[in-house]
């Protein structure tokens, strides 16, 4: 079977997404294609994945970023009838959305991606040139700016890339660096300061089971069973599943995309949504890595080798940072607990392509996905049990922060 990597190279944009446009949020001028916070939404994935190849660590920093600035920019255009995020310009309702969104996305992904700021410059002025000039495009455009301004300010500083490693164990559960690239990265995101939460630390982990008890002997069977590279139990369907949902483009992209159109949401709802998801899941990832760092656990492949099976190996390639608990279980967790709370139902059908699995998957409910995410995890070798499951709770719980505190209907509002 194949072994999948943990570093991959740029790929093909998403599959286009199905369903009719839904209307814009500014009744100023007619939109020149289809939604466009789900365009510029995927004019982000471009430049965070396709081009700069950024890995999960980064990418949530940099949707978040892209997200929140769009968010403030037609939530203002509309009235402000959400809380902002970190501004609401001044506007008369007047403004072009199609433009605002363009250009709020635009100046934040410029100062994130110098080296591709001819092409966005070249992106961004063909999508403008579709949008009629005058006072409401102007006016778009001034209030984008301003929105992503205060985003770019608000990130100056905030600990991304930091210098901060992985601490290298030589005791049973320690976490070190694992085949075949030995490689330790990513232990700034557990340092950055998170957008919603008033910590990193402000949610926590109870902790991988201790080595003695029989929930981590059990965990530990599970995963040399049926994690295995060349693993005689594992079905198809869930080598498929676990290639699927170890995408580095992120299925969660497309799905949320996916939900907007297929919702028909407009861009206010879009922008909402989309900003609610990319904010708590940048801060899940803070707080999860945060947790990897206090505990810095070790692997599968680590624990199984230093046991009875030196050439055991996984499915999947085992990403360069300590186990517990589970980053992709915390973000999914978060994801789809946005998702439901959003949409006020578990039950939603959805589905996404991986281009890495080369395979469709679909859903009917939120929480089969995370179902499906955690066991997912295991069949890839990846991760023990244990840590699957205090991930989704852990993102669950920066959910409810995030949700609670942030983007709520304001009791009154107009202009």
């Amino acid at each position: 079977m194949a072994h999948r990597g943990w570093l991959c190279g740029a790929a093909a944009a998403l599959v286009l997404l199905a369903g009719a446009p839904a209307p814009s949020a500014s009744a100023s001028a007619p939109a020149p294609r289809d939604n466009p916070v789900v365009v510029w939404d995927i004019n982000a994935q471009t430049a965070i994945w396709d081009i700069a190849a950024q890995q999960p660590n980064a990418q949530v920093r940099s949707f978040a970023m892209v997200s929140g600035a769009v968010y403030d920019a037609v939530n203002a255009i509309a009235g402000v009838p959400y809380q902002p995020y970190l501004v609401a310009p001044r506007t008369t309702g007047t403004e072009s959305t199609e433009a605002a969104v363009a250009t709020a996305a635009y100046r934040v992904m410029a100062d994130l991606f110098p080296a591709q700021s001819e092409r966005l410059r070249a992106q961004y002025d063909e999508y403008l040139a579709e949008i009629p000039d005058g006072r409401s495009k102007r006016a778009g455009i001034a209030v984008g700016g301003r929105a992503a301004a205060a985003m770019v300010d608000a990130r100056r500083d905030d600990g991304a890339f930091g210098s901060q490693q992985w601490t290298v164990g030589d005791q049973p559960g320690q976490w070190r660096p694992t085949p075949p690239a030995f490689v330790s990265d990513g232990a700034w995101l557990g340092f950055v300061r998170p957008f919603l939460l008033p910590s990193a630390e402000a949610f926590t982990a109870p902790g991988p089971p201790a080595l003695t008890s029989r929930t981590y002997a059990r965990d530990l069977d599970e995963v040399k069973l049926v994690g295995a590279a060349g693993s005689t139990v594992r079905t198809a369907d869930q080598t498929e599943a676990a290639i699927w949902w170890h995408d580095r483009r992120s299925v969660g992209w497309e799905i949320k995309r996916q939900l907007a159109v297929g919702q028909r949401l407009d861009p206010l709802r879009t922008a909402r949504l989309f900003a609610m998801v990319d904010l708590v899941v940048a801060d899940t990832g803070i707080a999860c890595f945060r947790q990897k760092e206090a505990w810095g656990f070790w692997r599968p492949i680590t624990a199984i080798r230093a046991g009875d099976d030196p050439g055991w190996t996984p499915l999947l390639v085992t990403p360069p940072f300590p186990e517990y608990p589970s980053g992709h279980a915390c973000a999914t967790g978060a994801r789809m607990s946005v998702f439901r709370s959003f949409f006020a139902r578990d039950t939603v059908q959805f589905h996404a392509y991986s281009v890495d699995a080369d395979a469709t998957r679909s859903f009917t409910r939120f929480s089969q996905a995370v179902e499906e995410l955690v066991g997912a995890r295991v069949w890839g070798g990846l991760h023990f049990r244990t840590a699957d499951v205090d991930g989704v709770r852990l993102g669950e719980a920066v959910a409810r922060y995030g949700i609670g505190h942030h983007f709520r209907p304001r009791p009154s509002h107009g202009r």
